[in-house]
């Protein structure tokens, strides 16, 4: 049963939910909207990387289906982790499509036809962002010594790191992609 200690959604300095934490409340709520916008993104990127699954076309058609199907669930695997984790200290995170689209940082592709090589492109400049949302997430936990979020995290980049690498490897993801600053 949910205990609220008076604070809305969007307040900014006491926690929602009534949980055993060490964490200050001004640190449960910074993770938690910290974890809330990385978990939005991280089902931008799951439907994404499905939609491109499923719509894959051309000569490469089984490779790229496959690979992109096992991006996928890596990707999906992470939503539970952390909505448990925000819900261990405390926290709320998503509670539906409307507060994905609300906190989403990705951007969707509504496009009806998107090349291969495209898509491959898309897909790893996208995981590239998440793993620059990660690390700023990981310096507020950093900030409020919350090594256990941090530790999630740190695996999680290097997931996403992985995937950047294997997009980037197949031929058609030719160019580097540009470092960008915050």
């Amino acid at each position: 049963m949910e205990k609220s200690n008076g604070s809305t959604p969007e307040s900014t300095t006491k926690p929602v939910l009534a949980t055993p934490t060490d964490l200050c409340p001004e640190a449960i709520v910074e993770i938690s909207q910290e974890m809330r916008h990385l978990m939005a993104d991280i089902f931008v990127l799951y439907v994404k990387t499905k939609n491109f699954h499923w719509h894959m076309s051309g000569r490469h058609f089984r490779d790229y289906h496959l690979l992109l199907d096992q991006h996928a669930q890596e990707i999906f695997a992470m939503t539970d982790e952390v909505a448990e984790r925000v819900r261990k200290i405390g926290g709320t995170t998503l509670h539906s499509i409307e507060d994905i689209t609300r906190f989403q940082r990705l951007k969707n592709n509504n496009q009806d036809f998107v090349a291969p090589e495209e898509m491959l492109g898309e897909l790893c400049a996208d995981n590239q962002n998440l793993v620059r949302l990660m690390r700023a997430a990981h310096e507020v936990c950093d900030r409020h010594n919350d090594v256990a979020t941090a530790s999630l995290l740190e695996n999680w980049i290097d997931q996403a790191e992985t995937r950047t690498w294997f997009l980037f490897e197949i031929k058609g993801v030719s160019t580097p992609i540009p470092y960008a600053e915050g």
